[in-house]
């Protein structure tokens, strides 16, 4: 595909933060007058990806060919109804190119125009982003066909941020909820049981796919320094140290009747335990280094491990805060405000960790029977950077 034009790549980004998900495909002077496109990599993917179609599966010759009825070629005044013929032609030393061809396109697009291709409820719309003023339809105060799609999608794609925010309102506006259980967890699981949510030891997002996130409200904001993305423990089969256990033995104190490794991992400066953090480029790797000569580097993480981590937990958040309170003994939490982020961007994961923004907490304690109990290793992200990682944010106020 060529390169985007400016104008391209503001219609892109706009359709992107109006949640729309989405494909681009280029036709070519000689397949718009021969009706043949190439469906690309990422165009196969995405139609696999929503339950559309599966070129892997797909046998070659018309014979085969996949027709979809429902699909509309979007313009400034109206839908263009048309279909979509997804097939491989027959090919005599190898299977055939997957192709994938709409009806009426040479009415539609020019050569090298770029093409957005979206799916909603089982039906195909083609958006022109060359030709199309898209910022003006999506900024208009009068309908118009783009912006009732993307209405609509919003409207499907929404409905359960929106019920999770009354249900969490209607908490807020009740007043101060008392804690259930003490301790640094206790905001979270209190707000959690009031919804309804068991507790799990599942690594997936608590809410229908959004992830909940409470922290108490300091007196200013500078002084939340750090919120919780996620835990992961290291690739134990690329490290040196092969469980949690060796990081304790290695590095662990005895604070009262404990001992345990509390402490955070930063690729700044060393922390009081001689431990810091490498990002190695060159093979993809987060490295935990000791400043003991005999242990050196201990632990490893893939990047694209933590990446994949990253979207996999947030792809959708409440960062819920909270002012607390003491009534006779207990505390108590008064859920106020949430953050709701979409969509990180896991390029800017890696820079955050590069520059220290996102750090790493070891919370690890020996157990009764000798061996260790890991709460982490945990990867947060000051407060400050949080725009950054997660660009899509809308915040609300709970209280009334």
């Amino acid at each position: 595909m060529r390169t985007l034009t400016e104008k391209e790549k503001t219609a892109l980004k706009l359709l992107t933060n109006y949640s729309v998900d989405l494909t681009l495909i280029e036709p070519t002077k000689t397949g718009l007058g021969k009706s043949i496109m190439d469906a690309t990599i990422p165009v196969r993917t995405y139609l696999k990806e929503q339950g559309i179609h599966d070129y892997d599966l797909q046998l070659d010759g018309t014979e085969h060919k996949v027709v979809l009825e429902e699909t509309f070629l979007i313009t400034e005044t109206g839908f263009i109804k048309s279909r979509t013929s997804i097939y491989r032609p027959r090919a005599k030393k190898k299977r055939g190119d997957p192709r994938i061809w709409f009806k009426k396109l040479p009415e539609y697009a020019n050569p090298n125009d770029i093409l957005a291709i979206t799916n909603f409820d089982g039906k195909l719309y083609v958006i022109n982003i060359s030709t199309l003023a898209i910022d003006t339809l999506l900024s208009s105060s009068r309908l118009n066909p783009l912006l009732e799609l993307v209405q609509d999608i919003q409207r499907k794609n929404n409905s359960v941020s929106i019920e999770l925010l009354e249900k969490i309102k209607i908490l807020a506006n009740k007043g101060a909820l008392p804690a259930i259980r003490k301790g640094d967890t206790a905001i979270g699981h209190t707000l959690e049981t009031a919804l309804g949510i068991a507790q799990n030891s599942s690594k997936a997002p608590d809410y229908k796919g959004i992830e909940l996130k409470s922290y108490r409200q300091k007196s200013s904001k500078s002084k939340e320094s750090r919120k919780n993305l996620f835990a992961q423990v290291p690739n134990w089969k690329l490290s040196k140290f092969k469980s949690s256990r060796e990081i304790l033995d290695a590095f662990g104190y005895q604070r009262e009747d404990d001992f345990k490794l509390y402490c955070t991992s930063s690729t700044k400066v060393r922390n009081s335990q001689g431990l810091i953090l490498r990002l190695d480029s060159d093979i993809n790797q987060l490295v935990e280094n000791s400043s003991k000569t005999d242990i050196g580097d201990f632990v490893v993480w893939l990047m694209s491990d933590l990446k994949n981590r990253l979207l996999e937990k947030h792809n959708e958040t409440f960062w819920i805060g909270a002012e607390t309170s003491s009534i006779n003994g207990i505390e108590h939490f008064q859920y106020t405000n949430i953050l709701h982020t979409k969509k990180p961007i896991p390029s800017m994961f890696e820079l955050l960790i590069e520059q220290g923004e996102i750090t790493l907490d070891h919370l690890i304690k020996r157990n009764s029977k000798g061996g260790a109990n890991e709460k982490g290793p945990i990867f947060k992200v000051s407060t400050s950077a949080l725009s950054m990682l997660f660009p899509e944010q809308i915040e609300y106020s709970l209280v009334s």
